[in-house]
């Protein structure tokens, strides 16, 4: 058995919490500038200029990547073999994340209450925690803070099976073209298929963490991948909404086994500023 201290899991959200906010990931920024080189809109090539700039002058300075610096969500694999000493391990994530918030001056955009009060907490907790099992000795923490205008132009359908890939396709592609320029696009764009109703919400956000130059391990899906990317890219919908090739930089799939009478499938995405920090302690 391997011990962990409470305090050490702390430290290390509050220093991920400031590095997604600061630092655009690597493959985030390289497909954004590959997109500059095959962009045909001169509006969308500046906007995607302005993009990576941003990121830069972000990094540079570290500062927020964008104002809206995110629902705080983690996925998180704890090792079989690992104790946690001091405290639960979901209350170290939230007092992390607590800290990084507020000593990092992040925008604080959580309200206690959804419907009736909706009053700030003012620190940005709580946070949403997916806590997996796995074996070994080692914590793994992914931090993925979502954007209001992306992750409201979610959705979620229940497809009859008889519906098949077409139906699959067009039902993500009429999400995103629908969404216009809400979710601040050039967007990577997370699809679950299969589980059910709340298992394939949660594919659609997983799948956004896979690195956008890794294919499917599937070559049905990294096929399937590419097809919705095309129609995606040939909406015209462009960086911003406002017109080009540059709707979408990745397509990205995560599946589960379903029910036989089931077809579920759910779209999340991600804007351009794409943030996530990940660390193993």
């Amino acid at each position: 058995m391997r011990e962990l201290e409470y305090k050490e899991i702390v430290s290390a959200v509050r220093d991920l919490c400031l590095k997604a906010a600061y630092f655009l990931p690597a493959d985030v920024k390289m497909s954004l500038e590959n997109a500059i080189a095959t962009e045909g809109s001169a509006l969308g090539k500046n906007i995607l200029k302005q993009c990576v700039l941003n990121a830069e002058m972000a990094s540079d300075d570290e500062l927020p990547i964008c104002q809206d610096t995110g629902f705080a969500v983690y996925f998180v694999e704890l090792g079989a073999e690992v104790h946690i000493d001091g405290g639960l391990l979901a209350d170290a994530i939230q007092e992390g994340t607590r800290r990084g918030y507020r000593e990092g001056y992040l925008r604080k955009s959580i309200v206690a209450d959804p419907l009736f009060s909706r009053k700030n907490t003012g620190d940005n907790t709580p946070a949403v925690v997916h806590i997996d099992i796995v074996a070994g000795k080692d914590l793994s923490i992914t931090l993925a803070p979502k954007g209001g205008g992306s992750e409201n132009m979610s959705k979620t359908a229940m497809l009859k099976p008889s519906d098949g890939i077409e139906g699959v396709i067009e039902f993500v592609v009429n999400s995103v073209v629908k969404s216009g320029g809400n979710p601040c696009p050039p967007t990577i764009v997370g699809v679950g298929i299969g589980g059910t109703f709340e298992k394939v919400a949660y594919l659609s956000k997983k799948a956004l963490l896979r690195p956008l130059g890794q294919k499917h391990h599937d070559p049905e899906y990294a096929k399937l991948e590419d097809s919705i990317l095309t129609r995606i890219n040939a909406s015209g919908v462009g960086p911003q909404g406002l017109g080009g090739h540059t709707t979408a930089l990745a397509v990205r799939i995560e599946t589960f086994p379903c029910h036989i009478a089931s077809l579920p499938v759910a779209v999340n995405l991600n804007c351009h500023a794409a943030r996530h920090a990940h660390i193993v302690l």
